[in-house]
């Protein structure tokens, strides 16, 4: 799933790629997906985006958007973009396939659930309007912006401190684009385990989880994004986690305790349980939050 340094660069590609490119066919909805989320009925696309020129993409958070002449065009994280080049097989199954002049084609397929939206401008009361605005107007993760004082700033936020790290950093919409995928690495080198207390960390673990933050999101977006993703050309990205399913049962590498994985908060969480330790158990937020 798109999260923030994949978003990144999937618009910087899309722009590099596409930017100029004349729309000459639009087909929305071919293959049915009940957990695709259009905005308005598929059936409009055609007209709405026929003709048109595309132009600039940008990332909000672990959302693209693509400007298409006065429309938006806008995919949340679910949403995987595929584009190929004059004379390549079409897929069998797409949500959405935009045909250019030049016999390229822009595919999109949805995997478990995700957003498809081509709204005009100042689209009011759409279904994903709440989590395009909050991340469209808070600082970017990955931008200068997102800096250590405003990063303390949402920790002495109402109610932050008592929430666990995994549930500060990746639900709520706190931080948009980041969540249980990337947060894993980000604990780790952080060395704080996912189940601890925000509000009972020092400020100079603040600053270190801030750091390992910044450091995770950066290295992702060097690497193109991280191996269980592709890219716009269908490349597997570089980044390999120091932590998830395929390390689960592995010795830690930098201390050779065995990696663990728990479920926790609606998904699972994987640690160290020598690097990430829970120290007292005043530190632990129960299972059941």
């Amino acid at each position: 799933m798109l999260e923030a340094p994949e978003a990144l660069c999937l618009s910087e590609q899309l722009t590099r790629t596409l930017k100029g490119k004349r729309i000459t066919e639009a087909i929305a909805g071919y293959t049915p997906h009940k957990f695709t989320w259009f905005y308005g009925r598929p059936e409009t696309y055609p007209d709405l985006l026929s003709g048109k020129t595309i132009g600039v993409s940008r990332a909000y958070g672990g959302m693209v958007e693509i400007e298409i002449g006065e429309m938006r065009l806008l995919f949340s994280d679910g949403a995987n973009l595929r584009y190929l080049a004059p004379g390549a097989p079409l897929p069998k199954k797409h949500q959405l396939l935009l045909g250019f002049e030049d016999d390229s084609c822009l595919t999109v397929s949805v995997r478990m659930y995700g957003g498809i939206c081509c709204l005009p401008p100042e689209t009011p009361g759409w279904s994903l309007q709440s989590y395009y605005d909050s991340a469209k107007q808070k600082p970017q993760v990955m931008s200068d912006a997102f800096d250590l004082a405003y990063f303390l700033r949402l920790i002495r936020g109402e109610g932050v401190r008592e929430k666990s790290a995994k549930a500060f950093l990746a639900t709520g919409q706190t931080i948009p684009g980041l969540g249980n995928g990337v947060l894993q690495d980000i604990l780790y080198k952080a060395r704080i385990h996912p189940k601890t207390r925000i509000g009972t960390l020092t400020d100079a673990e603040y600053e270190t989880l801030f750091r390992a933050l910044k450091d995770t999101l950066n290295e992702i977006y060097r690497k193109n994004g991280r191996r269980t993703e592709t890219d716009l050309f269908g490349r597997q990205e570089g980044y390999v986690p120091f932590l998830g399913n395929d390390t689960v049962g592995a010795p830690c590498p930098r201390c050779g305790e065995i990696l663990c994985k728990d479920a926790y908060l609606g998904g699972s969480i994987y640690y160290c349980p020598g690097c990430q330790p829970v120290p007292e158990m005043k530190k632990r937020i129960p299972d059941s939050d």
